[in-house]
């Protein structure tokens, strides 16, 4: 079913104002609170037809609406386009903090959280992280292969695979050389593993082989890289229903620095800012979630990214705004640091 201008218009009120009250929308009520210049029942027809292709739903015998994770989907594509241009004011102020880099990032992670009341996080600029020194790929036993990977700060992460087959020996030695060649000498940034592991000239057997050796460094970026988090103690307090839950579950995933980073920068668009919902975040715990997230850095480089986990039921708008004011204000800094002569 098409959406026409009208069908847009409401989903995006039934969303805000469920967003602000935590209620299921009523057709009455969302006439009277929005003003919308129509009748009751052109907005009950409305409101089936939304439900009917999965936008909306009603959680019991109440006439009222809920977004379903499809509806804030297509809510939140709407806002991002709808956003465009130079950010908005912001309140935080990061022009004489040229030489506190740290400050600055933790100083973000709070005017963010205090913003949204949502969990913050930032990640240290990727020129910040220890170069990769030496990679290892070794085959202990026909199914069994070990990666060692040492960093320049002499930090050692290493993993043992157990693989569902016998490994190609030739093939356990092109993956080492490979990373030597596409890994070793540079930082190690998410940026820099992405590129190796997604190298489209890659045969279909070498890309299976290396995302099964992938994990070990998620790990080193994970040791490589500072992550700033900020509203982690304030989480639960606004939380209500079944946000809880959902709010629980985001807490646990800060146990896991790797997935945190793995979120921070795999989902980013250095173009644009990023809205994922439920289904698109990989992980149990993130059922039920939702990520807002923006790249900062120079002109010609992503060196960083700000990011915003929150329960479905969140206000896109002030965090798309948010997210993408932080992300500015982090970008004239780092300009200022790394960009001058």
């Amino acid at each position: 079913m098409e959406l026409t201008p009208r069908k847009l218009e409401i989903l995006r009120r039934v969303v805000e104002e469920y967003v602000a009250t935590g209620q299921p929308v009523g057709s009455k009520s969302l006439v009277e609170r929005s003003g919308l210049d129509v009748s009751s029942s052109t907005v009950r027809s409305e409101l089936f037809e939304l439900e009917s292709i999965g936008l909306l739903t009603h959680p019991h015998t109440s006439a009222g609406r809920v977004p379903t994770q499809t509806g804030y989907r297509v809510y939140t594509e709407g806002l991002v386009a709808e956003i465009e241009g130079r950010p908005g004011p912001f309140p935080l102020d990061l022009t004489a903090m040229r030489n506190e880099l740290e400050e600055a990032l933790q100083r973000t992670t709070e005017a963010l959280s205090d913003a949204t009341h949502l969990l913050a996080l930032v990640s240290a600029p990727a020129l910040e992280a220890a170069a990769v020194r030496h990679v290892e790929v070794l085959q202990l036993q026909p199914r069994v292969v070990i990666v060692v990977v040492i960093t320049a700060s002499g930090s050692v992460s290493k993993r043992i695979f157990e693989l569902e087959d016998e490994a190609d020996p030739g093939l356990v030695d092109w993956a080492r050389a490979y990373l030597d060649e596409t890994i070793v000498g540079k930082r190690a940034s998410g940026t820099v593993v992405r590129r190796a592991f997604e190298e489209p000239g890659l045969s279909v057997r070498e890309r299976a082989f290396l995302g099964t050796l992938r994990p070990v460094f998620a790990d080193v970026v994970a040791t490589a890289t500072e992550l700033y988090v900020g509203g982690a103690a304030g989480l639960l307090g606004d939380a209500r229903g079944p946000d809880v839950e959902a709010c629980q579950r985001l807490l646990e995933v800060l146990e896991r620095r790797a997935a945190v980073l793995g979120l921070l920068h795999d989902a980013l668009d250095p173009k644009r800012t990023v809205v994922r919902v439920g289904p698109e975040l990989e992980g149990e715990e993130l059922e039920g979630a939702s990520y807002v997230g923006a790249t900062y850095g120079l002109p010609n480089r992503s060196l960083g990214a700000v990011g915003l986990l929150g329960p479905l039921r969140m206000d896109y708008e002030k965090a798309i705004r948010s997210v993408r004011a932080a992300a500015f204000e982090l970008s004239r800094l780092v300009e200022d640091v790394y960009g001058a002569p």
